[in-house]
């Protein structure tokens, strides 16, 4: 390709046009690939490589490369034995930390990014001994829990006092005391002044950060643009978030163009409805004009209180004049967001901006509220309707009917009138035209040999828009109703109302019926619950998804109540019919259950785990992430003997991630994988087992297993 003298190739082509070349190649197998072709390609390649993921056992950190001098993002929080403390003398034998360190900072010299997994403080004060010049983002992962005997503000020590013109500091996945950042902050006034973005969603807090915290915060960060927080609205404890706490975000940080505060309540995957019964947030409609009035950057908007926000519909229309580049919304248990109580827009939908919009627990939004904010709303690319109750097949079928240019990216969960096929139903309209998609796995009495009669959605989209008034639009479609409500399980909803030749010709397949091919589907997340199948969900109406390449399923539930299942397996054969399939996450974290100690009758997690993997040999995966079941009284996520087994009839997989422990004799199972490339077992849930005697947390049996991986010869 290089040395051809047969005429021009690529390699003739002049660099400056290969750098752009190169640049636009994100894949890292591909760029892999291209640095072998030729020397100039490998240079080329190394110059406009700009992130990287360092993996491997911290051992061997000495032998870090050193030709990727051009990389900015530097990412160091996957070495191996995952969550061991990195540069200390037990994870890198007898190196000196600080030389490693400065090797470290001559490997990388251009660094502006930087991630790592920083257990102990001292983690960043050797890695920052001689800091990067430009470095403006720091990412902190800790998920074992904050040393005891560590000073108050000792792991932002180093980081405050050696890189002076940070601008992005991310917590999210760090675990550490609310009380912890606040003096450290106050104490280095320069470095808070540089700050442009606070992430600060922890999700391992109970309780989130206290009112006075936050104040205190957003005073030593006038400039922030972008702030995200964990915080709790209850006002029953300490330190509640209400409206003097807003007013001074606000008043504090005017900047802001992304502001993110969300419910500490709202990170525990609580499924129960939303509703008027639950108790009220300390939040009053002035504050919240104030708190818009004062933000008019605000770009992207997330409350997701978990307590109730009444009569919101004026604050959001003022939210609508005052914040005219808002792009993305979402509202936790917001009440009366979009009135519709007449033909004129009010609330939500005068968001005519909005690009994304999730509304949770919403109990008074109804078909009505949902078709009047896609009226209002018609740039909507992404939408997600989570525990809406009044929300029916037939509000959520007009909302698709109205959206279907834009709309690409759907999230419908917890509503108790959406069950599977009805959610898969209503989006008939647009299903050619979605990409990503969630839906939870209610069968509502649906079986694997039911067979369900494809319909069709008739709807005038010209109508629609002539028509385009609350009263008028709720008298033409209640008329139009199913005749007989029993059947919606079993049949398509008809829409007695003509569709012009365009639509049909971009929406159906020119006879008056839509195509069951979910053509565009490339992302597909379900939600079940422990004891159901997933065998049913061709029939529900995805049986055709031919680009469908990434898949994420979620179980969640109690074993302990749960009776021995009748069928075999949980059905993830049944995704066999899915060609292009490569990745999944299997998350079974949420599943409780028994570990060594399930009485009489009852199975452990061991036979769960069984019965959950049993199948998943038949998929050709290139990539699964495996959350294991866990047994909250001992605290512990481990993968079972019988899970190693079934997953080493996985023989397709390169990556292959366990979110939990195993034992070492567990791990020789996968050797038997023939392309398995990358393994890693993550404790990333807290607390992290401190003491554990699994094979994550012995650095000999890891190390072990990482040798004999790589002592295979793989083909490719």
């Amino acid at each position: 390709m290089g040395g051809s003298d047969e005429g021009t190739t690529v390699s003739h082509l002049p660099e400056e046009i290969l750098l752009k070349v190169f640049a636009v190649v994100s894949d890292t197998r591909t760029r892999n690939t291209l640095s072998l072709v030729c020397r100039s390609f490998f240079r080329l390649e190394r110059k406009t490589r700009t992130s990287l993921t360092l993996r491997g056992n911290a051992r061997d950190f000495h032998l870090i490369p050193t030709s990727f001098t051009h990389v900015t993002h530097l990412d160091l929080s996957f070495f191996s034995p995952w969550g061991h403390a990195l540069l200390c003398p037990s994870a890198t034998a007898a190196f000196d930390p600080r030389l490693l360190a400065l090797r470290i900072r001559d490997a990388f010299p251009r660094v502006t990014s930087l991630a790592v997994y920083a257990r102990e403080p001292t983690t960043l004060h050797h890695l920052l001994l001689s800091p990067w010049p430009e470095l403006r983002h720091v990412k902190l992962v800790r998920w074992h829990q904050r040393p005891p005997t560590s000073p108050p503000g000792s792991d932002f020590a180093a980081l405050f006092s050696q890189c002076r013109s940070i601008a992005s500091l991310d917590l999210s996945s760090f675990y550490h005391w609310p009380e912890d950042l606040p003096p450290v902050l106050a104490a280095n006034p320069v470095v808070s002044a540089s700050l442009r973005r606070l992430n600060l969603l922890t999700t391992s807090f109970t309780e989130g950060f206290k009112s006075h915290e936050i104040e205190s915060i957003t005073a030593s960060c006038p400039n922030l643009e972008q702030f995200l927080l964990a915080c709790t609205f209850d006002q029953r404890y300490i330190g509640f978030v209400g409206d003097e706490t807003l007013l001074a975000i606000a008043s504090n940080c005017p900047k802001l163009r992304l502001l993110h505060l969300a419910d500490t309540s709202s990170f525990s995957n609580r499924r129960e409805d939303g509703g008027f019964g639950g108790e009220d947030a300390r939040i009053s409609r002035a504050t919240l004009v104030a708190l818009f009035s004062g933000l008019p950057l605000l770009e992207e908007l997330v409350l997701d209180v978990c307590k109730n926000v009444r009569e919101s519909s004026f604050a959001l229309e003022v939210l609508s004049s005052k914040c005219p580049n808002l792009k993305v919304l979402k509202l936790g248990q917001f009440q009366g967001i979009c009135l519709a109580l007449g033909s004129k827009l009010d609330g939500i939908a005068l968001c005519h901006g909005l690009q994304s919009l999730s509304v949770c627990n919403c109990a008074d939004l109804d078909d009505m509220g949902l078709i009047e904010i896609a009226r209002g709303c018609s740039r909507l690319s992404r939408f997600e309707l989570q525990g809406c109750k009044l929300v029916t097949e037939q509000g959520l079928g007009t909302m698709a009917c109205l959206l279907r240019r834009s709309l690409i990216d759907v999230k419908v969960s917890c509503c108790v009138n959406l069950d599977t096929v009805a959610t898969l139903r209503a989006l008939e309209p647009i299903q050619n035209r979605i990409e990503r998609l969630h839906v939870d796995c209610v069968w509502n009495g649906l079986k694997e040999s039911d067979s369900l009669g494809h319909g069709f959605l008739n709807f005038d989209l010209k109508g629609l828009d002539e028509l385009g008034d609350g009263g008028e639009l709720m008298d033409y479609f209640g008329d139009r109703e199913c005749e007989n409500s029993s059947k919606r399980k079993r049949q398509r909803c008809k829409y007695e109302m003509g569709v012009d030749d365009s639509f049909l010709q971009s929406n159906g397949n020119g006879n008056g019926f839509y195509g069951k091919s979910w053509d565009r589907l490339q992302y597909l997340s379900l939600w079940i619950r422990v004891g159901d199948l997933l065998t049913p969900l061709p029939v529900a109406g995805l049986e055709e998804c031919p680009n469908l390449e990434e898949i994420r399923i979620k179980v969640e539930g109690d074993c302990r109540g749960q009776p021995k299942p009748a069928e075999r397996e949980f059905g993830l054969s049944i995704l066999a019919c899915y060609p292009q399939l490569s990745k999944m996450q299997l998350d079974c974290g949420d599943t409780k259950g028994y570990v060594l100690t399930a009485p009489s009758g009852q199975m452990d997690l061991s036979l769960w785990e069984r019965f959950f993997l049993n199948g998943i040999g038949s998929l050709s995966l290139n990539e699964l992430h495996y959350w294991p079941p866990q047994d909250e009284d001992v605290n512990q996520r481990s993968l079972s003997l019988p899970a190693a087994g079934l997953l080493q009839e996985c023989y397709t997989l390169r990556k292959l991630f366990i979110h939990g422990t195993t034992h070492e004799h567990f791990m020789n199972f996968f050797l038997k994988i023939p392309n398995l490339r990358d393994v890693q077992l993550r404790e990333d849930y807290y607390p992290a087992p401190e003491n554990d005697m699994s094979t994550e947390m012995r650095v000999g049996s890891c190390s072990r297993f990482e040798d004999a991986l790589n002592r295979r010869r793989i083909c490719d």
